[in-house]
């Protein structure tokens, strides 16, 4: 009798384990936020769920999707796998998109031509870089070719993104930033409340 309520116990916890396993595989994937460069949408020690399956089912063991249905929107929050160092995931903003012509004039964006609304942007440095010092604050313009997207993180000044370190591969797209789950303020050691639960806009 004990050693058939051993085997079940062993077999919910085999079924347990593969479930979680395949619904982070394809799914669901939680990531905590290491640095800064995503505040104020996301701070330092955020802990978000990532929709797998935004764009599409992505093969198991390479850098690429099976099949998608579709790729991002303008201004939608994306992990993607870092183009220099294919071991690293980076969360940044999708600013522009493939056949969109960017350009960065005095820290403002411009796509096609029209300046982008960017209500999450925060700026900590009021000095303005020439292009020929930084690409930080002067960009451009670039037409993005099929195939890519154009990312920058919302703490603008401090983020290292497309402007550096150039485009992200629409095939690295690993997917969309969805729900903030957990929030934790690691200077005053405490939850953050009023985060958890925040849908990723």
């Amino acid at each position: 009798m004990e050693r058939t309520k051993l085997k079940e116990w062993i077999k919910s916890i085999v079924i347990a384990l593969i479930l979680a396993l395949f619904i982070r595989t394809f799914f669901l994937q939680a990531y905590k936020i290491p640095s800064g460069s995503m505040i104020p949408s996301l701070l330092i020690g955020d802990y978000l769920l990532v929709n797998k399956i935004a764009f599409g089912l992505r093969h198991p063991f390479k850098d690429d999707f099976i099949f998608n249905w579709h790729f991002p929107k303008r201004q939608e929050i994306v992990v993607f796998t870092y183009p220099v160092d294919k071991k690293l995931d980076f969360i940044k903003r999708v600013i522009a998109l493939p056949g969109d012509t960017v350009e960065i004039i005095n820290k403002k964006v411009y796509i096609n031509g029209t300046l982008l609304e960017e209500p999450y942007v925060q700026f900590t440095d009021q000095e303005i870089y020439p292009k020929e010092i930084s690409t930080r604050d002067n960009f451009g313009p670039l037409r993005v070719p099929p195939g890519y997207v154009f990312v920058l993180g919302d703490n603008r000044d401090q983020s290292y993104d497309s402007r550096f370190w150039g485009l992200v591969p629409l095939h690295s797209l690993k997917g969309k930033a969805l729900i903030i789950y957990f929030s934790w303020d690691s200077e005053n050691t405490k939850i953050r409340l009023s985060r958890i639960g925040k849908i990723i806009r």
